[in-house]
């Protein structure tokens, strides 16, 4: 099943399936955005930016276009056959993929692949762009921030916002993100934090800290998001990637 999921027009059709939904729940979806203007500053500006947002509201992802389609934003998506239609699906509204993902020791051609990605991504926001990312993907653990986003962010010198996504009516499958798929016409928010930086002489130790100590904020303006459209959250479970 696997084989032909991944075969080149099986993506294309799932990618074009994807944004052609991320399209409904943009348009019918009534989005409430709460402190957004902290982002306005950098929107306006020419300095770079990353957007963090948790894997498992990919398919609300698209309530945050209007704010990042004002500035040259790309995505950053993991050169995995399963990310391809996700990329895809971006690609076709509005937000063209960097593919960029950790690489195992030892593989030495995702190692390569992994400092292209990062290089890539480091010119496009060390040249005033934005860049999308899911800090927890693309396999976990759930709600968990890489140290990739942060390791970026201090390279570059470029402030981080956070956004929490919910919406209601929606439902949540039993996958290892707790992926939400919203309903057609109905309520969603959008709570926005930042922008937050990593100092330039952060080492691994400090960027551990600010991993969790982020990991925390994000899960937290999440469950306010889920408040605002009247959902109650899942209870907390532990944060693994099973």
């Amino acid at each position: 099943m696997k084989g032909l999921l991944r075969r080149p027009g099986v993506q294309a059709v799932l990618g074009w399936v994807l944004a052609t939904y991320l399209k409904l729940v943009l348009r019918t979806v009534r989005w409430r955005h709460i402190n957004v203007d902290c982002v306005e500053p950098v929107l306006a500006g020419e300095s770079g930016a990353l957007a963090l947002f948790w894997h498992g509201r990919i398919p609300l992802c698209l309530s945050v276009a209007p704010q990042w389609w004002r500035k040259g934003t790309r995505a950053l998506i993991s050169p995995s056959a399963d990310g391809e239609f996700i990329a895809q699906a971006l690609a076709r509204a509005g937000f063209p993929a960097i593919r960029m993902s950790s690489a195992k020791k030892g593989d030495s051609a995702k190692a390569r692949a992994a400092v292209a990605g990062f290089r890539e991504a480091m010119t496009w926001v060390g040249q005033g762009g934005a860049l999308v990312i899911t800090p927890d993907g693309p396999r976990g653990p759930n709600e968990v921030i890489a140290a990739g986003a942060l390791q970026i962010a201090r390279r570059a010198r470029v402030p981080v916002y956070l956004m929490g996504i919910a919406a209601a009516p929606a439902i949540q499958l039993d996958t290892w993100d707790k992926v939400m798929l919203a309903a057609p016409f109905g309520r969603g928010a959008v709570v926005w934090e930042g922008p937050l930086t990593v100092p330039a002489e952060a080492g691994e130790a400090e960027i551990a800290e600010l991993c969790a100590d982020w990991s925390a904020r994000l899960s937290a303006i999440t469950r306010q998001a889920e408040r605002e459209v009247g959902r109650t959250p899942l209870p907390d479970a532990p944060r693994s990637g099973t």
